[in-house]
């Protein structure tokens, strides 16, 4: 490993900054990272794509080498570049300094002196403490060979990567034996003990069966935790080589155990992440023996062989020529595939003629989707050198999307260069394409990390900047510090300011004839209104930025309703997605579903955690209680009259509800900050003490159930109370606990009185030297259920149904009227403030304490209690690319009508490295005979009536003509329009009115004017066989 990546103990990380990044990489990675330098070569779009990525990510420093001047084709790929730029003095590398510095104030950007893009010039820079070598520009076959062996000799690693049009080429050596300290970025397989064993000399470990797998591998290291009735050899904290035996067993050789311990066996196993040495090959002897290569895309299995002779036939003619083909160029493609059939070792098929053509034809071009692509995958591999983390690309990758191209090379006249920020795109596409993507009306929902690429692609390819051109995009949400790391368009003085509208000016600011229009509404059944009919009418397609399901599934039957295209995706650290789905091709995104994720039973979060998950649930349910229900609750009884706010409470909740006013009204009402420190520590003595002792009373640690069993044994761990400390520090997370939750739940406690707190250790220590704590005794015929079957039964046992009371409890409380002007603050929980993860913290780990649960610290509570996402600017970069590919597809392919298999959606790893590519599944059918013929209909599918505003009458006989069949049953919603058993006269009056009237005379509800159609389910039977006949919904246009 190079000597920047060890520069790294003492690096101060941003966590505001870096956050969700931090998830993926971690502080250990995110410090070399911040000690590393990296150089890339090559500004044009695949160049800018890399060093965004890295500078993102927060590398020490990035330096630019790029000493030529832009062109136009430049202009497709490189967000920085403008037609201005074209003909001037300065060099892409000087062009696009500023602008890159920008996005990282914690990067140094600085411009490489290199007066030529060649070995001679470059070699020099490598004895500059670099740590890794990007070039991202075609370049000399023995200039590559020269500097990677220049890498090789200082130690850096070395990287070559390529965009021609649609194809894509990497390659990567790390050197002979570069140290990977976590190879796929998992996190460490955890389980329980259930039992442990000898069995001959070798000590056996079974794991909790309820909490799944142990996930293990033979060779894999473990380490044990919080051990209870295990005598013998292991120890905590010891790493453990482990041989796995069965999903849920391992053995450990050479250990011992004493068998028959009075103590149930308990503790926490945590596999340790091991680190391996890579070993890799040069590029001049990969590139005469490939080897392995990386795969993309089963279905293209001869693809990379084929791409690599193509990639060195082109560099041969590169350097012959001086330059690469122009676009259309017939003679000088024929080179290219001469030379090519010279290196390819099989027999060259028309099929791979033209894949070698049109790679030649369109080399000149740079797609912002094929950058945006190996920009996120190549921006990785410069991670992974510069950190050690993740397994690199070992040799040749190859990606490319064939299925965008024609099947013959289009004529010069539709690909000659025009001197146009769009002459990529003309060269590969053509320029009839390229009117259709000026002309497309998307809309696109989020513009978070994805919508912020999107709309870069989308500004470069020129989606929406035609004369009947636009693009719609809608975020509710503001900028957040810790966006700033993977969501380019964004700066620090764009903190607060909403996403969609900072979003859609800087993608105006790269292309200036975008046309975008910015909303800060989701897109919901209430948005209607501003997203309905009329909207959805003049759109080309849908693309989604979402991060929850639920946003998606509701875009997708609007996608479905209107038939439109969405274009989907996702990430997950480095782990991504892309789903393409097409009006009647494909099946929709809510066609497959992913099973709901398990929750927590509420008798494990009450009595008996076993994980740091139970007890982070737990403190943010108590958080929310404390301090934002009940607040909430006074509030709305201020708010009224007492007999108003009493007749609406819920009968079975009457007397805890009002218990809850009071004690905030009364009992526990502070009138200073001395109060409230005074409440926090009773609190911390109610929780962590007082009921582990009623617990421990009703469940003693001997405890037995009715088959003889420990009861304290399993998942179920035996509690201990917590005797106060201010000084206390808990040993895994080395926090202190103690005196956080004091500080922590003082302060909010104060907040929602709208007192002024305080931290100061000294005062804390002052004040609680005087609070008095009362002794506390258990008390017997407390119930506390032993699991969620008791707990059911003992709640519906304790359902209030007395008055009496509550009618007490209200009559004591103060009025309404005696509080003029009082109200409380509630305060809603937020994972980014930090006094908030403070308290859920610390709330959590004194918990824990009580059940010998591992501790954590605030950095990992904030993602569990959070449920934060990890996200990093590579994987992002890397699905919008490979969607905006799929949208070529979209908008068609010239002179060429695709197919199911044309369309690709993906699923990548970026850490392992894997890339899959598949063709999309297709919608499922439903069989009706209609007009006497077989019909398959789909999800897409429904029976479109478009006769205006008709009478019902009217409708149905035009329905009965055009299909055969009789209508039995005609419904809108829950309500019932027509059927063959209703009171004739009331059929005879609706048949007389309009389809709005007689909707309107029974919902009572109005039509809003953008409304266009109306949903309407139909029972019918065909009039020939009176066989029921299945079919899709009506869609009736009435506007």
């Amino acid at each position: 490993m190079s000597a920047p990546m060890e520069a790294s103990a003492t690096t101060e990380v941003d966590e505001k900054l870096y956050s969700r990044q931090l998830y993926v990489m971690g502080h250990e990675a995110q410090r070399r990272m911040m000690a590393s330098k990296a150089l890339v070569v090559g500004l044009s779009g695949l160049g800018v794509e890399v060093a965004k990525n890295c500078i993102l990510a927060g590398l020490q420093s990035v330096w630019l080498a790029d000493p030529l001047s832009p062109t136009s084709f430049d202009l497709g790929g490189n967000f920085y570049l403008s037609a201005k730029d074209l003909g001037g003095s300065k060099s892409r590398a000087e062009l696009c300094r500023d602008p890159l510095a920008e996005l990282n104030p914690y990067v140094n950007v600085s411009v490489a002196p290199a007066a030529s893009l060649t070995a001679k010039d470059l070699i020099p820079l490598m004895d500059e403490g670099v740590t890794c070598l990007a070039v991202t520009i075609p370049m000399a076959t023995r200039d590559l060979i020269d500097l990677n062996n220049k890498c090789r000799e200082v130690g850096a690693s070395f990287i070559y990567t390529v965009a021609c049009g649609v194809f894509g080429q990497v390659f990567c050596d790390f050197g002979k034996e570069f140290v990977c300290a976590d190879k796929d970025g998992n996190p460490p397989a955890t389980s329980q003990i259930e039992s442990v064993f000898m069995e001959g000399d070798s000590v056996f470990v079974k794991v909790l069966e309820d909490q799944g797998r142990h996930g293990l591998e033979t060779g894999d290291c473990v380490t044990f935790a919080r051990l209870k009735g295990i005598e013998g050899t292991l120890q905590t904290g010891k790493n453990y080589t482990v041989e796995v035996t069965g999903p849920f067993t391992f053995q450990i050789k050479g250990e011992t155990v004493k068998e028959g311990s009075a103590e149930a066996q308990q503790g926490y196993i945590t596999q340790v992440k091991q680190s391996v040495v890579l070993n890799f090959e040069s590029y001049e002897k990969r590139l005469a023996e490939p080897g392995e290569f990386m795969m993309s895309d089963f279905a293209k299995f001869d693809r990379p062989a084929l791409l690599h002779a193509a990639f060195q036939g082109l560099e041969k003619v590169r350097a012959e020529m001086g330059d690469l083909p122009t676009p259309g160029d017939a003679a000088a493609c024929a080179k290219v595939l001469e030379a090519t059939k010279a290196i390819f070792s099989e027999e060259m098929t028309p099929a791979h003629e033209r894949i070698v053509l049109q790679l030649a034809s369109g080399s000149k071009a740079i797609l912002s989707p094929m950058c945006a692509a190996l920009g996120g995958i190549v921006g990785q591999e410069v991670l992974k050198a510069c950190s050690g983390k993740f397994t690199p690309i070992n040799g040749f990758f190859y990606l490319d999307a064939d299925e965008t191209l024609p099947d013959n090379m289009l004529p010069m006249d539709q690909v000659a260069p025009q001197n146009s920020r769009y002459d990529s795109q003309i060269a590969v596409f053509g320029k009839d394409m390229q009117e259709k993507l000026l002309d497309l009306n998307y809309f696109i929902i989020g513009a978070g990390a994805i919508g912020c690429e999107m709309l870069k692609n989308w500004a470069l390819m020129g989606v929406g900047c035609g004369p009947n051109g636009h693009v719609h995009v809608t975020d509710m949400d503001r900028i957040e510090k810790s966006n700033l790391s993977r969501q380019f368009l964004f700066r620090n003085s764009d903190i607060n300011n909403f996403k969609s509208s900072t979003a859609a000016k800087a993608a105006q600011t790269m292309n200036p004839d975008l046309k975008i229009t910015a909303y800060q509404e989701k897109v919901a059944p209430d948005t209607e209104y501003l997203f309905g009919d009329d909207f959805y009418d003049k759109l080309s397609g849908v693309c989604t930025a979402l991060d929850n399901v639920e946003a998606r599934l509701y875009v997708d039957q609007r996608c479905v309703f209107y038939r439109l295209p969405m274009l989907e995706s996702g990430t997950l650290g480095t782990k991504g997605n892309t789903q393409i789905v097409v009006p009647h091709l494909t099946e929709n995104y809510g066609a497959t579903r992913d099973p709901p994720e398990k929750g927590i039973p509420v008798c494990t979060l009450k009595n008996f955690p076993n994980q740091i998950q139970h007890t982070l649930q737990w403190a943010r349910d108590w958080f929310e209680g404390e301090f934002k229900q009940t607040a909430e609750e006074v509030n709305n009884y201020l708010s009224q009259s007492p007999e108003q706010y009493f007749e609406g409470l819920q009968p079975n909740s009457k007397t805890d509800t009002l218990k809850k006013v009071r004690t905030a009204l009364v009992d526990e009402r502070p009138s200073n900050f001395d109060d409230c420190v005074s409440w926090a520590r009773l609190k911390f003595e109610e929780l962590f003490n007082n009921q582990i002792r009623q617990l421990l009373h009703n469940f003693p640690e001997d405890q037995v159930t009715s088959t003889g069993a420990k009861f304290w044994s399993g998942s179920k761990r035996c509690p201990k109370p917590l005797v106060f400390d201010l000084n206390a520090k808990c040993e895994d997370a080395e926090m202190c606990n103690h005196l956080d939750f004091i500080i922590a739940a003082a302060n909010l406690h104060a907040e929602v009185y709208g007192i002024k707190g305080q931290t100061d250790k000294s005062y804390f220590e002052k004040v609680l030297q005087d609070v008095i704590v009362p002794d506390f005794t258990p008390s017997d015929g407390v119930k506390i259920s032993a699991n969620d079957e008791e707990e059911k039964q003992n709640n519906e046992n304790a359902m209030d149904t007395e008055d009496s009371e509550a009618d007490a409890i209200l009559a004591a409380l103060p009025k309404p009227s005696d509080l003029p002007g009082f109200k409380l603050t509630p305060v809603d929980f937020d994972k980014d403030i930090d006094d908030h993860m403070l308290f859920v913290t610390a709330c959590s780990n004194l918990r824990a304490m009580n059940y010998s649960i591992p501790t954590e610290d605030t950095h990992r509570s904030r993602a569990i209690a959070g449920r934060i996402i990890p996200a990093i600017a590579t994987t992002t970069a890397l699905v919008t690319g490979l969607i905006c590919l799929e949208l070529y597809k979209l908008v068609g392919t010239p002179r060429k009508d695709l197919t199911i298999e044309a369309y690709k959606n993906a699923f990548c790893n970026l850490a392992i490295p894997f890339m899959t590519l598949s063709e999309p599944t297709p919608p499922a059918k439903t069989k009706s005979v209609l007009k006497g013929k077989e019909w398959e209909w789909t999800a897409w599918d429904s029976l479109d009536i478009n006769l205006g505003n008709v009478t019902m009458g009217e409708f149905m006989d035009h329905f009965e003509k055009e299909y055969n069949l009789e209508i039995s049953m005609l419904s809108y919603g829950v309500s019932i329009l027509y059927s063959f058993f209703a009171n004739k006269k009331k059929v005879e009056e609706r048949n007389a009115m309009k389809m709005t009237d007689v909707i309107h005379s029974i919902t009572k509800k109005e039509f809003p004017p953008n409304q266009l159609f109306i949903v309407l389910e139909v029972i019918a039977n065909d009039k020939e066989t009176d066989e029921e006949v299945e079919l899709p919904y009506l869609k009736f246009r009435f506007r």
